[in-house]
């Protein structure tokens, strides 16, 4: 039997008080004013290239696992960018410059659709009004039947939490207290009960949470 595609959202940073960014975003606090959940993130382990000047560990290891089978992911509009409302005529492609790391079909979910952006490396921002539901069924075709990763910001994995579209999360719960913000479980109470939820803990005090939604609730 063919593998099922899988609907994933993978090492999204979480504060012990449940959030995920700040309540702003700008160009210079792209995380909103919570840049301290990425204090000590080495972004290069996602395309799985170590640091040479650090020993392999747990973290990294557990990071990489970003972006593996994944055929296409889905965005809400600020992780693209600050803008909002209409689309400014301000050349912006996104925060990643020419080099974003998706190196897939990218959905940026937004009320102003417009072209699309296509980059060398293969990533392809399609800027879509759509419902969830409706999101990831383009996103499935989109990725071939590779599994689709909702890449945030929190807001938009709580919608797809909220509709119930989400498969398997990779958490990392970082060890600060962020006390405001965008709370990745607002109007969720109960999503545990969806889910087979594994955590290890890391000698650098990071809790890593793998939540895989328990069979009896897959469609």
């Amino acid at each position: 039997m063919a593998r099922r595609a899988q609907v994933r959202v993978d090492l999204m940073n979480v504060s012990l008080d449940g959030y995920a960014a700040g309540d702003h975003i700008t160009i210079d606090e792209p995380i909103g004013g919570a840049g301290e959940l990425f204090a000590n993130f080495d972004g290069r382990v996602i395309a799985g290239v170590q640091n040479a000047d650090a020993p392999i560990g747990a973290d990294g290891l557990f990071n990489s696992l970003w972006g593996q089978g994944i055929g296409a992911e889905i965005m809400g509009r600020g992780k693209f960018g600050p803008q909002q409302g209409p689309w400014p005529d301000d050349g912006w492609r996104g925060w990643w410059e020419d080099e974003p790391p998706f190196e897939t079909p990218v959905i940026v979910l937004t009320h102003y659709e417009r072209a699309p952006i296509e980059f060398a490396n293969g990533t392809v921002f399609h800027f879509v009004d759509a419902t969830p539901a409706r999101a990831l069924e383009q996103a499935l075709e989109l990725a071939n039947g590779l599994d689709v990763r909702i890449g945030g910001g929190p807001t938009t994995v709580n919608e797809f939490l909220r509709d119930d579209l989400v498969d398997a999360m990779h958490l990392t719960v970082q060890p600060i207290v962020l006390g405001e913000g965008t709370s990745l479980w607002s109007g969720l109470g109960g999503i545990h009960t969806r889910f087979d939820i594994e955590s290890v803990t890391t000698s650098t005090g990071l809790i890593h949470q793998f939540w895989n939604r328990l069979r009896d609730n897959r469609n």
